[in-house]
C-alpha cells in the first residue's frame, strides 16, 4: 500500500449479489443474506478480493436493530447478525494476508428504505440519530474489523452526530458522503461537510454512491480542506429509482477517470453501487501497470 499508487477498495454489494441471482427487493436489502445466504456475502468479498481489491467493505450498510426487527428478526438475532456482517468479511480476509476489512455503516436514511439516503434531512433529531448509529457502531466494533467505513452520509446534520460518536469510541474509519455537484444531497456545501469529518482517527475524507463526474473537484475541496487523504468509490453513474427500487440511466463509470482522482489526492479508490469486481479488477490493474 505504497504512496506511489492508491489503496484499492472493493466494489457494490448489492449488485455483486444481484448478479448471483439474489432478489434484494425487500427493504433489508442485501442486509437480508447475512441471515438468508451468508455464504454468498462471503463469496463477494472473495471475488473483490481476488480481483485485486485490498479492503473489503461488510454487508452492513443495510443492517441495524431497528431494520431487523421491522422485518421480524428478534432483537438478540439482529444484534448478532449485525456482527456476522464483520465476521463474515473477516473469515475471508485471512485467506488473503495483508488485507482489510471496512465495517459499513451506513446512513439512517438506508434503514427507511426509501431512497432518503440520497436527500438527507430526516426530520429526526440529533438524539434520535445518536441511538439509532450508537449501538451499532458498537456491535461492528466488537466484532473486530479493522477500520469503520462510515458512509453515504447525505446531510451535515448526521455527520455531525456521527463524527461525535467516533470521537467518543476511538476507532479509526473513513467518512464518506453522498454527493450531488459541490454539496451534499442535503444542499450543504461540501467544504463544511469535509471540514466537520476531519477528526483524529478519521483516516480519510471524501465521497461515494455519487456520479463519477463529481469526483475530483469533491476530492480536491476534501484534500483542500481537511488535509488527510480523500476516498473516493462512485457509483456506475446510473440514477437510482426509489419509487420502482431499481437503477436507471445510462453507465459512465470509467477507470479512466481514477488516475486523475489519485493525483489530486485520492488514495483510497474503489467503486460502489452497480461497479462489479470486473471493474475493480481493471482499476487495480490500471495502477500495477502505472507504477
Amino acid at each position: 500500500m505504497g504512496s506511489d499508487r492508491p489503496v484499492i477498495l472493493d466494489g457494490g454489494m448489492s449488485n455483486a449479489l444481484e448478479d448471483r441471482g439474489h432478489d434484494l427487493s425487500d427493504a433489508l436489502w442485501s442486509a437480508r443474506l447475512l441471515r438468508d445466504a451468508p455464504a454468498e456475502i462471503a463469496a463477494v468479498h472473495r471475488a473483490y478480493y481476488e480481483a485485486g481489491a485490498m479492503v473489503a467493505t461488510t454487508a452492513g450498510y443495510q443492517a441495524s436493530v431497528v431494520g431487523f426487527e421491522r422485518a421480524g428478526v428478534p432483537r438478540a438475532e439482529a444484534e448478532r447478525l449485525i456482527g456476522d456482517s464483520v465476521r463474515i468479511a473477516r473469515d475471508v480476509r485471512d485467506e488473503f494476508p495483508g488485507r482489510l476489512v471496512a465495517a459499513s455503516v451506513g446512513p439512517y436514511g438506508a434503514m427507511l428504505a426509501d431512497g432518503s439516503e440520497y436527500r438527507g434531512r430526516y426530520g429526526v433529531s440529533a438524539s434520535v440519530l445518536r441511538d439509532f448509529h450508537g449501538p451499532r457502531l458498537e456491535l461492528l466494533i466488537d466484532a473486530g474489523p479493522d477500520l469503520l467505513a462510515i458512509e453515504t452520509v447525505p446531510d451535515l446534520d448526521e455527520a455531525l452526530v456521527l463524527v461525535d460518536l467516533l470521537r467518543e469510541l476511538d476507532y479509526p474509519a473513513w467518512f464518506s458522503y453522498s454527493i450531488a455537484g459541490s454539496e451534499t444531497r442535503a444542499g450543504q456545501p461540501l467544504a463544511d461537510a469535509f471540514a466537520a469529518a476531519a477528526v483524529d482517527r478519521v483516516v480519510a475524507v471524501g465521497i461515494n454512491c455519487c456520479a463519477p463526474e463529481d469526483v475530483l473537484p469533491a476530492v480536491e475541496t476534501a484534500v483542500a480542506v481537511t488535509g488527510k487523504p480523500a476516498i473516493a468509490y462512485p457509483n456506475s453513474g446510473e440514477a437510482w429509482d426509489a419509487t420502482g427500487r431499481r437503477w436507471t440511466g445510462p453507465t459512465a463509470h470509467t477507470t479512466s477517470l481514477a488516475s486523475a482522482w489519485f493525483a489530486a489526492g485520492a488514495t483510497y479508490l474503489g467503486g460502489c453501487c452497480r461497479v462489479g469486481p470486473a471493474d475493480i479488477h481493471s482499476l487495480a490493474t490500471q495502477f500495477r501497470s502505472d507504477a
